[in-house]
């Protein structure tokens, strides 16, 4: 199956919101709370990722997509993550989503390679992601990926769930070709 990584468009809106809820409401119904995973409509996904395009500077929402025919029809989009620079050189990832058929291809790994890829080029030496606490598969894959808990703590209003501070040191930014 061939993959391409790619900066994200506003027309990959609907390929990025099925990726979205496909992980709520499937990988995520076994450590959240259901009243959670059901508050979460297809309405409300969708104009969520329409706001995170929309905000984000160009670069900054990656997709992994299947490679369709010759002309891009039947291409799906089987992953996405958002990242941005920060403050005194830490960047963070804000989220990554993988598709529940795609988990265990390295889409994951790529994506989240990219996005660390990406803020080191812009001058970011660490990055901080955040993970639900009772995750433990999202957070077994990024302690695989180098990531380390900060100690760090938080409940955000509206989750209402634990989530636990991660951080990694970037690689040096990449001296040729793209983070891509």
């Amino acid at each position: 199956m061939s993959i391409v990584y790619r900066p994200a468009t506003k027309g990959d809106i609907d390929g990025i919101v099925t990726v979205f809820l496909d992980c709520w409401r499937g990988s995520y119904r076994a450590v959240l709370p259901e009243r959670l995973i059901d508050a979460m409509t297809d309405e409300q996904a969708h104009a969520l990722w329409t706001r995170v395009l929309a905000e984000a500077m160009p670069g900054e929402v990656l997709v992994a997509e299947r490679g369709g025919g010759s002309d891009g029809s039947d291409a799906q989009i089987l992953g996405v993550t958002r990242f941005a620079g920060g403050a005194d050189a830490h960047g963070a990832v804000h989220s990554l989503y993988v598709s529940p058929q795609a988990q265990g291809m390295g889409v994951g790994s790529r994506l989240l390679r990219a996005a660390g890829d990406a803020l080191a080029a812009c001058g970011m030496a660490t990055a901080g992601l955040w993970v639900f606490a009772d995750n433990a598969p999202s957070l077994t894959f990024y302690l695989r990926q180098g990531w380390t808990p900060t100690g760090e703590t938080r409940v955000q209003a509206e989750f209402g769930e634990p989530e636990l501070g991660l951080t990694r040191v970037l690689d040096a930014a990449p001296t040729s070709g793209s983070a891509l």
